[in-house]
């Protein structure tokens, strides 16, 4: 009990019961309380608080800045003079001045308590970045993917650089080569020599890419302009808007045929990646197309092996019904590949491109 007007309540009580014919002793007991503190409370010292201001209680200290003080070294701190020092360099620029405002450590609590001990300085205020555009395929060359990924080499810190241009609908490498540097102008070398190869015609194709400096830049972009391929970007750091070519490498990668040790040559890295990419159009049977090669449905051929699939299951089931318990395998053709879909609860469609 800390309060003297409660001290005064309980020493009433205390003399009301022993005149009432209590006992000191079980009386304090009941309530608490010692003999030894009961005497204290009765001594004429105790009679008002002896306590040292501050210890148990919250006041302000005498030397506290006014209000006005603390507003007039706030504009200080942020006047054109010191807006760019803390006030460990503040502090002896002022005395040099002949001028105490207060102390350092006064000055850094008042940049704390007003929300300003953060880098002080221009920064670039962080951007909205919203998710690409919704895309949709259903036929060959209409949207390509692309990237570069790194391939090691003999000399820690030197890369060989893959250059990979897939297909959206067929899933197909339309574009490969490899390099020693990662550049705008190598791609767009080889975006010139794919569009002339497959005959792409303007306004007919677009490129799905991050935003990497290759990607982005000016010798890139130009070239597209000049081909009319129209760009789609991803997000920064968000692999998740370019997963066909993130999977594409992470099939590649693990194959066997990837050596153990890093390339020594650019030849050799380049030996690598054409075998690597004719097994991958020619003999790789793609389970997201319905487990046919690349090339197979960039050609079109793919309609005709499903459909022979479909046949032939179809007899299996026909000749013998006991072993099968529901329909047979699903051999249909996936006629439409999306790209970044929108979300079910969305109102926005995907941009289907004109077959």
């Amino acid at each position: 009990m800390s309060c003297l007007e409660k001290r005064q309540t309980v020493l009433e009580l205390i003399e009301e019961t022993c005149q009432g014919g209590a006992r000191l002793k079980p009386a304090c007991a009941l309530i608490g309380l010692s003999e030894r503190t009961l005497q204290r409370w009765q001594r004429p010292e105790a009679a008002s608080d002896r306590r040292v201001a501050g210890r148990h209680s919250r006041c302000e200290p005498a030397n506290k800045l006014s209000p006005a003080e603390r507003q007039a070294a706030l504009q200080l701190l942020n006047g054109d003079e010191f807006k760019n020092l803390p006030p460990s360099q503040v502090v002896p620029r002022l005395a040099d001045q002949g001028r105490y405002v207060a102390s350092e450590s006064t000055l850094y609590r008042l940049l704390h308590q007003a929300g300003q001990m953060t880098r002080r300085q221009l920064g670039r205020a962080p951007g909205k970045r919203s998710k690409p555009r919704a895309l949709s395929a259903h036929q060959p060359d209409q949207i390509y993917c692309w990237d570069i990924t790194y391939l090691p080499t003999q000399l820690r810190g030197a890369y060989f650089y893959l250059y990979l241009f897939v297909d959206l609908f067929s899933r197909k490498i339309v574009g490969w080569q490899v390099f020693d540097t990662e550049s705008a102008q190598r791609a767009s070398d080889l975006l010139q020599d794919i569009c002339l190869r497959q005959g792409i015609a303007r306004g007919q194709l677009v490129v799905h890419s991050d935003n990497g400096s290759p990607m982005k830049g000016e010798t890139m972009l130009a070239t597209m302009q000049r081909l009319g391929v129209a760009a789609s970007r991803s997000r920064p750091s968000v692999s998740n808007d370019n997963p066909y070519s993130e999977s594409l490498f992470r099939t590649l990668k693990y194959r066997p045929e990837l050596p153990v040790t890093p390339f020594e040559t650019l030849l050799q890295a380049r030996r690598w990646a054409t075998d690597l990419v004719h097994w991958y159009n020619d003999e790789h049977r793609h389970s997201a197309i319905g487990f046919v090669t690349p090339s197979q449905r960039h050609a079109g051929l793919d309609l005709a092996l499903l459909n022979d699939r479909s046949k032939l299951y179809e007899m299996a089931r026909q000749a013998k019904p006991m072993r099968w318990s529901n329909q047979t395998r699903d051999w249909s053709r996936v006629d439409c590949v999306h790209l970044n879909p929108d979300k079910p609860n969305s109102d926005k469609e995907d941009i289907k491109l004109a077959a």
